[in-house]
């Protein structure tokens, strides 16, 4: 009977332990964003979107716009990537009011520089005679 009680207190004392633990969980690891250029213009929002689903996906670790932009600015290439150097160059020297302080500033910034030139260049072809 003694034994009885005694591993019934255990059993109680591990089941306590257990529930107090929350669950493990880990966040689902997802592919980056392909690199952007704008040579493929059309790809803007893609890119956009695709960031906002792992920011949206790792809030931990994307709780900060700047965390956002820098992100982001790593997959821009060639002339996108020209467009953000400036920015990045001045990250130390700036007050942070400026592109990277808000995602959604650098996301409209981003479309207006590059997926206007999509819509530019159909203006164009359809003018051509």
């Amino acid at each position: 009977m003694q034994q009885m009680t005694h591993i019934m207190a255990n059993l109680q004392a591990y089941s306590s332990v257990e529930t107090s633990r929350p669950p493990a969980f880990k966040t689902p690891s997802m592919k980056a964003p392909g690199c952007f250029d704008v040579t493929q213009p059309f790809k803007v929002r893609a890119f956009i979107l695709s960031c906002q689903l792992i920011f949206h996906n790792d809030l931990a670790n994307f709780s900060q716009d700047r965390k956002k932009f820098l992100y982001a600015s790593s997959f821009l290439i060639g002339r996108a990537e020209k467009w953000i150097e400036p920015y990045i160059s001045n990250l130390n020297n700036q007050d942070p009011n400026y592109l990277l302080s808000s995602g959604t500033l650098f996301e409209s910034q981003l479309f207006t520089s590059f997926g206007a030139q999509m819509k530019l260049e159909k203006l164009k072809q359809s003018w051509i005679p």
